[in-house]
């Protein structure tokens, strides 16, 4: 029996609300609110997980998965036989300018990295020191040629009196002698006359051959001496110019056989990372012996290297191209695998499944490899999917054109 208060502003009594009923609607909201939490976490999770979760790979209609792969056509071509090696960008010609006389250097008139040709004016001695000497042997040389032509005229004076019997044989001897003495003197004084003059050539420092200019080593007004060690300026030729690189002492049969039989055997520079071609010239000889330190022979190839692309030092890979073999059958690299026994390929079969099919490998150019045996043209191979892959997988096929 529930008691009531009474009213207390005297209006009379006003009746309390059950508590039963008010647990009630609690329990109502709470279970709304419960249901409405559920269903919105597994709509959440299903907007969520739904692009997660695979999609089932595709199934032939024996219930066999289907594998896409993308596959070419082995194709019959010709493939050429490199032979590769480590190499050296080397000058034909490497020459240090350096004064052939003892002066003070006037003029420079070279600028550094210039291109100069062989027998260019480079650079001046102070010439006056050296055209004074040749004024004094030049002096003496005229001297002396005066004495000659007395001691000649006398020489024929005596001559016409020994035949008189005027002078003893003895004062004609003694003539004829001291004509050949002062002829040796005009000798010497001749040779000092032309030593002066090329002295005065020397101060005329010219390029002793054609090439690029380095840095100048010497400034004008300096000093310079026949005996420096470092010269003037260095100058290096770049065209052509020549790749000093080895290869294996196994490969140096077939490079001999084509040298004694004449042919030109051409040889392709690369960058460092053998991505970029920078020339290509022809092998001029091979090293007389083999450095039995490494097993290699050297080699050197010349370059025309008419745009500059090799540079002196400069590190390459040389690449020598000893034979071109036809018909070969061809296909991409990435389609031959190796296993520990051989080197294989997939070959998909008209029924759309793979077989694993061992090979033997040629000679690989750039992406292309040759197959000695166990392919045949027209065959297709896999060349991606193949981790997927296993002898007898069926597939589909995406094919894509072969070796352009």
């Amino acid at each position: 029996m529930v008691a009531e208060i009474p009213n207390r502003s005297g209006t009379g009594n006003t009746p309390k609300p059950s508590a039963t009923g008010i647990s009630r609607k609690r329990q109502i909201v709470v279970f709304l609110v419960i249901i409405a939490l559920i269903t919105g976490g597994y709509f959440i999770r299903d907007r969520s997980w739904g692009a997660q979760l695979p999609t089932p790979n595709r199934r032939a209609a024996d219930g066999a998965p289907v594998v896409p792969v993308l596959a070419v056509k082995a194709q019959t071509g010709a493939i050429n036989e490199y032979i590769t090696g480590l190499g050296t960008v080397t000058p034909l010609v490497t020459v240090a300018v350096k004064s052939r006389v003892d002066g003070q250097l006037m003029r420079v008139l070279f600028r550094e990295g210039q291109i100069v040709r062989a027998g260019e004016l480079l650079a001046e001695i102070d010439p006056r020191p050296f055209q004074v000497q040749l004024d004094q042997a030049e002096g003496q040389l005229a001297r002396d040629q005066a004495l000659l032509n007395n001691a000649q005229v006398d020489l024929e004076r005596y001559k016409v009196l020994f035949a008189q019997d005027s002078v003893p044989k003895q004062q004609l001897d003694a003539q004829q002698s001291l004509v050949r003495q002062d002829e040796a003197t005009i000798k010497s004084d001749q040779a000092q006359v032309d030593n002066a003059k090329l002295q005065l050539i020397y101060c005329r420092i010219t390029a002793p051959s054609g090439g690029r200019v380095g840095l100048r080593l010497v400034d004008a007004g300096n000093i310079v001496h026949a005996t420096d060690v470092n010269g003037l300026v260095v100058i290096t030729q770049l065209q052509p110019i020549t790749v000093l690189f080895t290869i294996p002492e196994g490969s140096l049969l077939p490079v001999l056989a084509k040298l004694k039989a004449g042919a030109r055997l051409t040889v392709e520079a690369y960058d460092r990372e053998r991505k970029q071609k920078l020339a290509t010239g022809t092998l001029l000889t091979v090293d007389n012996q083999i450095d039995t330190t490494t097993g290699t022979v050297k080699l050197k190839a010349e370059f025309a290297n008419a745009d500059s692309s090799l540079f002196p030092n400069q590190f390459v890979n040389a690449r020598l191209l000893v034979n071109t073999i036809p018909n070969s059958v061809l296909v991409p690299n990435a389609a031959v695998q190796h296993s520990p026994r051989s080197a294989y390929v997939y070959v998909v079969k008209p029924d759309s499944r793979v077989e694993a099919r061992d090979v033997e490998v040629g000679f690989t150019e750039g992406d292309t490899t040759s197959i000695g045996t166990g392919l045949a043209s027209g065959d297709t191979v896999v060349v991606d999917g193949i981790d997927k892959l296993q002898p007898g997988t069926r597939v589909s096929v995406r094919e894509s054109g072969a070796r352009s």
